[in-house]
């Protein structure tokens, strides 16, 4: 059932529009761990058994990988050096037959990782690419944050230094959604700090270390306090950062705590305020449960 269910989206459509039995070569973007390998879904298994050739951005590390799953399809790497000069070749296999996955070293490939030549080489081509969903650590991190989740923007790694760099955190500290971005554990506490600088230090952060793995971490306050927590506090392993997105100019967060503790004062329940007080302002859910418990 499995396999059956696996090449389901890649079996050849004739002109009259019927399905036949004969599969298609097609491009698998599979979702890896992010730390605990249990992680790992049955369809990925059965995906990477399944395909003639696994693309894999590190071939050694990716190995104890398969090696856990007994996946014994061969692999080459593919990564943001070789990736141009690999892509045509990848084509003309999959254009001969070969169906192809594609793997990064933790997640989902694409995000924050080489893999969208490859991608769009085959969607130009007619090639059928297919997602094999799974982890993620922006997502991880948002969905566990208690940050407002309805609408975010993902900003991957920042740009280091110079203009983009400014222009991408000036971006960020106007932006009305919440934020999620990955950061090098070197670099965390300078991060923290021009974020500070640039006028969101009151904003609600978290900071995701070490996800699925045995010393995962949520360190949640504001910016400035996590700023000054991690100046002086070394961090190992990979983070992510999660900020709260600006309050929209009609909003005041001084009136709705006024209005909480209103509520509150009737004889509301917190859970009833916070819900009031999204309805009648359009407040971010998690500013409205904060308020609503400090009242």
């Amino acid at each position: 059932m499995v396999s059956l269910l696996l090449f389901q989206t890649c079996r050849r459509r004739s002109p009259e529009g019927d399905m036949s039995d004969r599969t298609i070569p097609c491009l698998y973007i599979v979702s890896t761990p992010i730390g605990n390998l249990s992680d790992m879904t049955f369809r990925a298994v059965e995906t990477l058994k399944s395909v003639a050739l696994v693309l894999a951005e590190d071939t050694r590390h990716s190995r104890h990988l398969l090696d856990r799953y007994g996946i014994e399809t061969p692999m080459e790497a593919y990564h943001e050096h070789n990736e141009a000069r690999a892509t045509p070749r990848m084509i003309q296999r999959l254009r001969s037959g070969d169906s192809l996955a594609l793997i990064s070293d933790a997640g989902t490939p694409l995000i924050s990782d080489p893999g969208s030549t490859l991608v769009q080489a085959a969607a130009a081509e007619g090639i059928p690419v297919v997602p094999i969903p799974g982890a993620s650590a922006a997502l991880a991190a948002l969905v566990a944050s208690g940050l407002d989740t309805s609408r975010f923007i993902f900003l991957g790694f920042l740009p280091r230094k110079g203009r983009e760099r400014r222009e991408a955190l000036d971006s960020l500290i106007a932006a009305e959604e919440t934020c999620v971005l990955y950061e090098a554990p070197a670099r965390l506490a300078e991060t923290l700090a021009e974020l500070v600088k640039g006028g969101g230090e009151g904003r609600d952060a978290v900071v995701a270390r070490e996800l699925t793995k045995e010393f995962e971490e949520f360190r949640r306050g504001t910016v400035e306090e996590l700023a000054r927590y991690y100046s002086d506090t070394p961090v190992r392993g990979e983070v992510v950062i999660v900020v709260s997105g600006r309050l929209p100019e009609t909003l005041d967060e001084a009136a709705l705590r006024e209005r909480a503790y209103s509520l509150r004062a009737s004889g509301a329940t917190a859970r009833d305020v916070a819900r009031t007080l999204v309805a009648e302002t359009g407040a971010p859910r998690n500013l409205a449960y904060r308020l609503a418990q400090e009242t």
